[in-house]
């Protein structure tokens, strides 16, 4: 019965191209017994683990072995028997897709239980799973904190989009090189491209690399991506009812058509109809980990939930520009976007001054290219975050430079 696992496997390594990979796909050190790799729908997590396949194994290598866990074939067989099998006729490798959609055979059984036992099971077995940071949200049977490796893929950045559309191709940037050398630097690339209007192009639709395959659907595709995190992501992992997932749908409505949203969570949840704050702070945790929104705080670290943001922002530029194409405000893009581009790389937080606090130092206040100093003025650290300009000058930076971090 397995065969078919490999059809699926071989069918895929051939539409899968090498021409060019994320950034994380040479920080993983793919050496690891047990990796785990989560990020948000369609930033590609699938991709990535078939490139892998493809760059290291011959294509009649039965060694190693990738399928979904929401495929059809696991409605009747577990994980951790396929596995099984898997090893016993010489299997080393093992990649998995999807692995919070998995349907457990047994009532007290779940995927993390199963991987776990992959893990104990097979000395010699190196597996790698992937799903949402939604399943960050509960820890399941199986622990694997102390096993696994974790690593997030966020969206394409600047400088990976540049790169995926062959326009431009650049090392990574470290914060310390933006802040420090922005002025050569800008010059040297924007030298080699019209960087601004490429940059705005991106703000719409460089996020997600699926731009290219159906540029006309793109806004209704990601669309369809809300709805899957809302509707079926969130629920695989947290047990809500129906009316919950509306009740969520309705929050995200409200986050997005006033985004930066400074919450009062009273006047919330008299809007959405929930009376207790602990529960729309978690509604709004579910959406923070489908990443779906960004909660900005006054502390990076601890435990998350239950604590009210100072802000709350849509997670990406495209995702505002599909959610409300008619009503964007570029004040409100310029901070989504540099967010977005820091939150993988910085302990990004709420300042006493400016819009963003990086790694408790930095004071970044983000605007236009008439933006002066004066709200930071007397602020140790402090930068300008500037749009529509290529070359900054002093402690005003081009906006677009933040994107060449990964």
């Amino acid at each position: 019965m397995m065969e078919i696992l490999y059809e699926i496997h071989n069918r895929l390594l051939e539409g899968i191209s090498l021409n060019f990979k994320r950034s994380l796909f040479n920080k993983i050190n793919w050496d690891s017994r047990l990796i785990e790799i989560t990020g948000a729908r369609g930033v590609g997590k699938t991709t990535m683990m078939l490139q892998y396949i493809k760059s290291n194994y011959k294509s009649n290598d039965n060694s190693v072995l990738y399928f979904s866990a929401d495929d059809p074939y696991f409605y009747s067989h577990s994980m951790i028997d396929t596995v099984d099998r898997f090893v016993k006729f010489g299997g080393r490798h093992v990649f998995i897709d999807e692995v919070h959609k998995y349907l457990p055979k047994h009532e007290k059984a779940d995927w993390s239980g199963e991987v776990k036992a992959m893990h104990d099971r097979y000395p010699k077995l190196k597996v790698i799973y992937s799903g949402s940071s939604i399943i960050q949200l509960k820890k399941g049977v199986g622990d694997l904190s102390r096993r696994t490796s974790p690593y997030f893929l966020p969206g394409l950045s600047f400088r990976e989009y540049l790169e995926f559309n062959k326009i431009l191709k650049h090392v990574e940037l470290s914060l310390d090189d933006v802040l420090n050398q922005h002025s050569s630097l800008a010059r040297e690339i924007s030298s080699k491209t019209l960087i601004l209007p490429n940059f705005h192009n991106y703000l719409k639709y460089g996020y997600f690399a699926f731009y290219n395959q159906d540029k006309e659907k793109y806004y209704e595709r990601i669309k369809n991506i809300i709805t899957v995190i809302m509707e079926s992501d969130i629920p695989a992992v947290i047990e809500i009812p129906y009316l919950s997932v509306q009740k969520m749908k309705k929050l995200l409505s409200v986050i997005t058509s006033s985004a930066p949203y400074t919450p009062n969570l009273t006047a919330l949840g008299k809007k959405i109809g929930i009376t207790d704050q602990r529960t729309l702070l978690k509604y709004m945790t579910y959406l923070e980990k489908g990443e779906l929104i960004r909660s900005l705080r006054r502390e990076a670290s601890g435990e998350k939930i239950l604590r009210k943001p100072e802000k709350i922002y849509i997670s990406n530029t495209n995702l505002a520009f599909a959610l409300e194409p008619y009503q964007i405000n570029k004040g409100t893009i310029r901070e989504i976007f540099f967010y977005s581009q820091l939150a993988s790389t910085s302990d990004v937080t709420f300042p006493e001054t400016g819009d963003f606090m990086l790694n408790y130092k930095y004071t970044i206040e983000v605007g236009g290219k008439n933006k002066s100093n004066d709200q930071i003025r007397e602020t140790e650290n402090a930068f300008l975050a500037v749009d529509n300009i290529e070359v900054g000058i002093f402690n005003k930076i081009p906006l677009w430079l933040f994107g060449f971090l990964y």
